[in-house]
């Protein structure tokens, strides 16, 4: 088909928020611009713009948690493998979309192809390795445990519930990785905060979510200005825990006093090197130990 036109319109992406395996624009209908200058840092004087990014309102965060809710019974009842499964699905969409999530990441952390495609890979394999403890946790976090008397006393750990997670703000990728797949792996839902400066690459995630067999709610991925959703969240009656690791030393002090209010299980925000081997801390903060006493035989 001959056609003299030199050029034609390029369509730009619209970027969406993800809630309940959907994606909603902002109740609030508002947007802020995501440039090359507010996300890479010292990226002073190469203001390129890149998308405009949701504004999330309270609202968005109170929706958010009713998903994640809705969703958890049925996620912390599938099977570890099942899970574990459903997270590996996850690992193979990224390996199919490595050049988009290798751009997003250059232009969202000031980092050349090369830099850039080995934090996707980085990230990629940090999920996989999250895939495969599915059905390994619960070898190294339950027990049967020793008691004198004639009974079996049996430790198992189950999920939390409802975890928020404030995304790293330098990380947009594998940080943004090392937070949701630990979570969720061993049973929990989750409320997302993504990066304020760098919200694309976890925006885009949520596209590859809804195409991996993740049952819609499990992950919900809000943007914006990080204080105005944390704070609700913090205080919401229905999270039963919040990961702090892209709040800053005065927004965790104000976090944790409202997560005091209904007794949230609070991971405090310290430095971590993102493509550092993460070990099974974060793997087993968000797990609840349960102890059964059975009479045992006579």
């Amino acid at each position: 088909m001959s056609d003299d036109r030199t050029e034609r319109l390029r369509v730009l992406k619209t970027y969406k928020l993800f809630v309940g395996g959907k994606f909603p624009r902002s109740e609030s209908g508002r947007v802020y611009e995501v440039t090359t200058a507010t996300s890479a840092a010292g990226a002073a004087g190469k203001d390129r713009w890149l998308a405009n990014a949701p504004l999330s309102s309270r609202k968005d965060a109170r929706d958010a948690v009713v998903a994640a809710r809705k969703a958890f019974g049925g996620w912390s009842g599938a099977t570890a493998y099942n899970r574990g499964q459903i997270l590996y699905r996850v690992a193979e969409m990224l390996e199919g979309r490595r050049g988009q999530f290798a751009r997003e990441v250059g232009d969202a952390e000031g980092l050349g192809k090369s830099k850039a495609a080995a934090v996707v890979d980085a990230a990629i394999d940090r999920w996989v390795w999250y895939a495969g403890w599915s059905d390994k946790v619960a070898q190294i976090a339950g027990a049967a445990n020793p008691v004198a008397g004639p009974y079996f006393n049996l430790s198992t750990p189950e999920p939390t519930g409802v975890v928020a997670v404030l995304a790293p703000q330098e990380s947009s990728f594998l940080g943004l990785v090392s937070v949701i797949a630990p979570a969720i792996v061993t049973g929990n839902t989750t409320v997302v905060v993504a990066s304020e400066r760098t919200p694309l690459p976890a925006l885009s995630l949520g596209e590859v979510l809804a195409t991996s067999d993740l049952p819609g709610g499990v992950v919900n991925i809000l943007s914006g200005r990080t204080a105005e959703i944390a704070t609700p969240l913090a205080a919401h009656q229905d999270v039963n825990a919040i990961d702090l690791a892209g709040a800053d030393a005065e927004l965790a002090r104000s976090l944790e006093e409202a997560a005091a209010d209904n007794l949230k299980r609070v991971l405090r925000p310290q430095p971590v090197d993102w493509s550092a081997d993460p070990g099974t801390a974060r793997l087993l903060a968000f797990l609840e130990t349960k102890t059964v006493w059975h009479p045992m035989g006579v």
